[in-house]
């Protein structure tokens, strides 16, 4: 197949994932599958980003909420766990899969908490290059109404649940929670479990942040910690050492050929990523997209 042809498939699947199109049938055919990691944390999976919850006598802090058609199998989801409304929701950023339902979740009495960025780019149209599509503000009721630059600690059901930026990551708001009593860790879309991640360029998102994303987690973590990546399986440390080896392996070589003057079409030929592609290239974002996004960062990094 001819690669633009590829590419253009591939962002058209793309998009749909972070706009919420492919959800146009409403969600009926999506289960919301639930897995109990303390006796207060759970992480809920459907369609989109993976969904945190910190559930307790102060009531429930939700983190991500998917799409909108899926807003009431996920409070039903919550529901055969806890009788306790959702009081908080944290947006880990602002792609349309893990900000989708806001409005709804607003609607139920959610608090909605974002980095600043969040904000500003849900209150602002964006455009994907990668990807060739556009995503529209959303309305006022999806936005988050409390906002931080660095982070913050909610004390909330017996936990301490510390919440941190990361610089240009995946993108330029990423957030990541810290339940510091469960050890568990809510990474976002800084951290694709078993994948090559999605790396959005065009706001500010870069490997360098990712690789610190996970350098942040590690240094806090140990043999016991459970993480919830943005996409893909619950895991621990070693999957997450496993992602961070491969992202400097694959930086190493695509930043040499970009030293040696290589183009994007260049580098993108050369398959820079091809010794980690049977292991991490299996899922939608792939090899010569992922290559592509990654030279997009360091060679404005060079510039």
């Amino acid at each position: 197949m001819n690669i633009n042809r590829f590419k253009a498939l591939l962002g058209a699947s793309m998009a749909m994932t972070i706009t919420g199109s492919a959800l146009a049938q409403g969600g009926r055919n999506v289960t919301i599958e639930t897995t109990k990691i303390t006796d207060h944390v759970y992480m809920l999976v459907g369609q989109g980003g993976n969904i945190g919850l910190c559930v307790g006598e102060d009531g429930v802090f939700m983190i991500d909420d998917q799409f909108a058609p899926l807003t009431g199998k996920i409070l039903a989801a919550i529901a055969e766990i806890t009788d306790q409304p959702v009081e908080f929701l944290l947006n880990t950023h602002y792609h349309g899969d893990h900000t989708g339902g806001n409005e709804n979740m607003s609607g139920e009495g959610a608090i909605i908490v974002a980095h600043d960025n969040v904000r500003q780019r849900m209150s602002t149209e964006q455009f994907s290059s990668t990807f060739n599509s556009t995503t529209p503000p959303s309305p006022e009721g999806a936005l988050p109404v409390i906002t931080f630059a660095k982070s913050m600690t909610f004390h909330y059901n017996d936990d301490d649940l510390h919440i941190f930026h990361v610089s240009d990551a995946h993108t330029d708001g990423d957030a990541i929670v810290h339940f510091r009593n469960g050890n568990v860790f809510h990474m976002g879309d800084t951290f694709f479990n078993g994948m090559y991640p999605y790396i959005d360029a065009d706001v500010g998102g870069t490997i360098d942040g990712v690789i610190a994303a996970a350098d942040a987690v590690l240094k806090l973590a140990n043999g016991d910690t459970k993480i919830i990546p943005g996409h893909g399986p619950l895991c621990g440390i070693d999957d997450l050492e496993a992602y961070r080896s491969m992202l400097k392996g694959v930086r190493a070589n695509i930043l040499k050929l970009i030293k040696q003057g290589k183009s994007k079409d260049e580098v993108i030929a050369a398959k820079p990523t091809e010794e980690f592609d049977e292991q991490w290239g299996k899922g939608f974002m792939k090899p010569d997209v992922f290559t592509g996004l990654v030279y997009m960062g360091l060679a404005r990094a060079q510039e």
